[in-house]
């Protein structure tokens, strides 16, 4: 199933991108291929074939949540280079 030049030109402003006329050309061919190749695909028999969200296994690589002690909050405070009143002082950002 051959693209026209016309329908990769609207593809290209769907995209919205310029193509000159050697571009149109050489990705009528392009996309041409590519569409033959799904025209393959879709051949296969594939009604045994379960669903898949991903072509891997998903696992969580994280550890399990493990509560510990806090910091004093002089210890957290200690290098701040402003504090007020045991919390961080910082420039205000908005105006109300």
């Amino acid at each position: 199933m051959p693209l026209t030049q016309e329908e990769v030109i609207h593809i290209a402003l769907l995209a919205r991108i310029g193509v000159t006329s050697e571009e149109v050309e050489r990705f009528r061919e392009q996309l041409s291929n590519i569409l033959e190749n799904f025209q393959v695909l879709q051949k296969v028999d594939t009604t045994n074939v379960p669903a898949t969200g991903h072509a891997i296994e998903m696992k969580n690589v994280l550890r399990p949540d493990e509560v510990l002690p806090s910091l004093p909050p002089s210890e957290v405070l200690a290098n701040a280079p402003k504090t007020e009143e045991g919390s961080f002082r910082v420039r205000a950002v908005l105006d109300f």
